[in-house]
Order: structure tokens, then sequence, then C-alpha cells
């Protein structure tokens, strides 16, 4: 766990420009924070004794409140994340994080329906999930591939056209 919070750190050393020291990453950077949490609660959860399963639920409760993230500790999520202005992510049961993967603020990566089992999407390594996006599954992509934009592994994304395709007539 201490491994995976360290490259945590060092991923927002590399790809933030506005993180000026470590003392400053670990006391103002709620995506830390609630990744901390969560490898916590992930670990209660796995256990699988009584009342842990709720521990680690009420754990995640508490991420929630003070960092505005949330995330299942159900949830898989590797080394060196970075969630990025995170408020208003939502990470659900049944999802895979790959290592070195970015979120932005307002990230869902959300199931669909009541079926057991899998039911959130995959991201594969080094993935970048951009502000507000909406990945659900099941989705035709069961695995969003590394270094893919995920506006293409989003079952929700439509593509549109540009505003100026109503004015030609």
């Amino acid at each position: 766990m201490l491994k995976a919070m360290r490259a945590d750190l060092a991923i927002i050393q590399e790809r933030d420009p506005a993180a000026r020291g470590t003392l400053e990453i670990l006391l103002c950077y709620p995506g830390l924070h609630a990744l901390a949490l969560h490898r916590i609660s992930h670990r209660l959860w796995q256990l699988r004794w009584p009342l842990t399963p709720l521990l680690a639920r009420l754990l995640s409760q508490l991420g929630r409140w003070l960092t505005g993230i949330e995330i299942h500790p159900g949830a898989s999520i590797g080394r060196g994340v970075f969630i990025d202005h995170g408020m208003g992510v939502v990470i659900g049961e049944t999802a895979v994080v790959g290592d070195q993967c970015l979120l932005y603020q307002g990230v869902t990566l959300g199931g669909t329906g009541k079926a057991h089992g899998k039911r959130h999407p995959t991201l594969a390594e080094n993935v970048v999930v951009g502000a507000g996006a909406r990945c659900w599954a099941p989705s035709p992509w069961d695995r969003t591939p590394a270094s893919v934009p995920v506006r293409w592994c989003c079952a929700t994304w439509r593509p549109t056209a540009p505003w100026w395709a109503s004015l030609a007539g």
C-alpha cells in the first residue's frame, strides 16, 4: 500500500505543474487523500470478515464527505493514479482503473442495471479521462485501450455535427 501511495505522489509531481512540493501535495490534494482512504477501505472490503464490508463502506463515505470524490471500496485502482480537481468523481464497485491513469473532475465510471458481476468500466494503463466524462458499462468497449482518448470508450458519447452545420441550410 505504501508503494502505491508513493507512486500516486510521484505521478502528481510529474504531471501537475502547479504542484510546488511534497508537503503541499500531501496536505492540499483531495485526489491523493481519496486514494489513500480508498486503499484502506479496499483492504477492509477484501477481508470479508463480519462487519468489515460495513466499515469499508463507512470509510469510503467519510472520504466522500471530506474530498467530494466517491470511490466504492470494491473498485480496483492501480498505482500512480492521479485524480486532478476531483470534485464529483464517482468510481463504481466493479470498476478497474489501471496504473498511471489521470482522471479529471466530474468523471463517472458507472454501471447500468442491477445485475451482479462485472458492471463498471475497465481502464487500461495510461488512460486520461477528461472532465465530465461519463463512462458506463456494459458498453461496446469492454476495456479501454492504453493511450486512447476516453471519448471513444464512453458508451454515452455520440458524435454530433458542428454548430455551423445547421447554418448551411
